[in-house]
């Protein structure tokens, strides 16, 4: 198993149109080889940011990788709103291998 999250520091005033924007785009990501499962999260509010992070499952690090040079990425990546003022920095991508998994 291999996971990635992406964490976003959202503007607290743009956290509902940073949901919209996840919840209305497809992804395409269920039709690519080595897809698991994917959630969106929301944290805490932090004052100056909400904390949120993208957390997709996949079988292993050659399907992540073949996901992000693949056409359904471009596809999932093109319709994207602009994101002006609504992030504090860039998003902080984190890439984990699994050491042990329970189910």
């Amino acid at each position: 198993m291999y996971l990635t999250m992406n964490r976003f520091r959202v503007v607290p005033d743009r956290a509902a149109e940073f949901e919209e924007m996840w919840k209305s785009r497809d992804s395409h990501l269920k039709s690519v080889p080595g897809f698991r499962s994917f959630a969106l999260l929301r944290g805490p509010d932090r004052g100056d940011h909400v904390l949120y992070a993208s957390h997709t499952v996949w079988a292993d690090e050659e399907s992540f990788a073949a996901w992000t040079r693949s056409e359904a990425f471009r596809a999932a990546h093109r319709g994207a709103k602009s994101s002006d003022g609504m992030y504090l920095g860039p998003p902080e991508l984190e890439l984990f291998d699994a050491v042990q998994v329970l189910e």
